[in-house]
């Protein structure tokens, strides 16, 4: 399973399932299960099913504002081209797993490896 690094405001938002639409500048061809790891923290705190990825238009991005969570469409201004990753089905684990972090990581994460071996059950 790969985890997706992220701050952890969003990162729980999204384990909450408030938050269903994260935004990218890059696409992404990865679906299916992926880990939610908070920027910071060295750990997995949960997980949600990567199901879509789409282009997004400034209209879009207006008029869903309840998916994506975010308040001023400034963001997409910081992109060439917007994304929508689209998540679903968030379970947030009872208590974070630890994983170890490769250096260099900044938007994905090999967890299939980097799990400590007592906890890697949980995922």
């Amino acid at each position: 399973m790969q985890g997706l690094l992220i701050k952890p405001y969003w990162g729980n938002l999204i384990l909450s399932g408030e938050k269903t639409w994260e935004i990218r500048g890059s696409q992404t061809h990865k679906r299916g299960k992926i880990g939610i790891i908070m920027s910071g923290s060295g750990k997995v705190w949960g997980e949600v099913d990567l199901v879509d990825c789409f282009p997004c238009t400034l209209e879009l991005f207006g008029r869903n504002q309840l998916k994506h969570r975010i308040l001023h469409h400034g963001l997409l201004a910081r992109y060439n081209q917007p994304w929508v990753w689209v998540l679903e089905n968030p379970v947030k684990y009872p208590e974070p797993i630890t994983y170890n972090h490769p250096q260099g990581a900044v938007i994905w994460v090999n967890l299939d490896r980097g799990i400590e071996d007592d906890q890697s059950n949980s995922v």
